[in-house]
């Protein structure tokens, strides 16, 4: 039971995310002002980052016995691929924003 309200927890976050309503507060600086465009990639990329540390670990303690619930292991893989193909998609349309401006010029 645990395992589905955490399923339509996570479900609900990307639901979220896609539609653009997310609730996150806005991430600020030391000096109160909101975070630049770079600071907020980065911290995307370190959230992405550390999902994919959780899987890695999850499945290297499954492969030792430590873990027995494979549907955690499971879940975990999934959401580091999600977020890993996420972050592939939001490069690929930053990179043709680029070149599009890059041609604006010429």
């Amino acid at each position: 039971m645990a395992l589905r309200q955490e399923i339509l927890k996570r479900s609900q976050a990307l639901q979220e995310v896609r539609s653009g309503t997310e609730t996150r507060p806005t991430p600020t600086g030391a000096t109160g002002q909101v975070a630049g465009f770079s600071d907020t990639l980065h911290n995307a990329m370190q959230e992405v980052s550390a999902v994919q540390k959780r899987s890695g670990d999850m499945q290297a303690a499954y492969e030792r016995g430590e873990v027995t619930d494979v549907a955690k292991v499971m879940l975990a893989r999934q959401e580091a691929g999600v977020a890993f193909e996420a972050t592939i998609q939001v490069r690929n349309k930053l990179l043709s924003a680029y070149q599009d401006i890059l041609r604006m010029g010429s």
